[in-house]
């Protein structure tokens, strides 16, 4: 059973159903009944809400992540320096001009090692396990 319904429209929508009208060779009425149709229907709200949600879920596991790989960084650093400086006996004032020689020679062999390792695509972050962050963040904690 249909109903009628006296309805009133801006010029220029009327003009845009009366162009798809013709060019699809459909009723302007069809046209009309979809769009309500399909303002109406909640599915659309569903599926929007559900393409929303997973967005949101995969960025926080991709915060989460960044979370992590930013806390084993801190820790390995950390870790690094305390282990040189712990190591690390003080040079007499005669060995300093060699040692900072020898030392850009290792740093640009370092910078060497991680530009090949980025330009492959390799990453120290991604060769440790997911289960061991949470273990670092507790000793981290215990430390404190």
């Amino acid at each position: 059973m249909r109903d009628r319904l006296n309805l009133t429209l801006p010029v220029e929508m009327i003009g845009q159903i009366n162009e798809l009208s013709e060019r699809k060779k459909i009723s302007r009425s069809a046209i009309v009944e979809a769009a309500v149709a399909s303002f109406l229907s909640p599915d659309a709200a569903d599926r929007r809400e559900a393409a929303f949600t997973r967005r949101m879920d995969r960025l926080s596991r991709q915060a989460q992540r960044i979370e992590r790989d930013l806390g084993v960084t801190a820790d390995t650093l950390a870790l690094f320096v305390r282990f040189w400086l712990t190591i690390t006996p003080p040079l007499p004032s005669d060995a300093q001009a060699a040692a900072q020689v020898k030392g850009r020679e290792r740093f640009e062999g370092f910078v060497e090692t991680l530009g090949k390792r980025l330009q492959k695509g390799q990453s120290f972050l991604r060769e440790i396990p997911d289960d061991v962050a949470p273990d670092l963040r507790n000793d981290q904690a215990m430390q404190k």
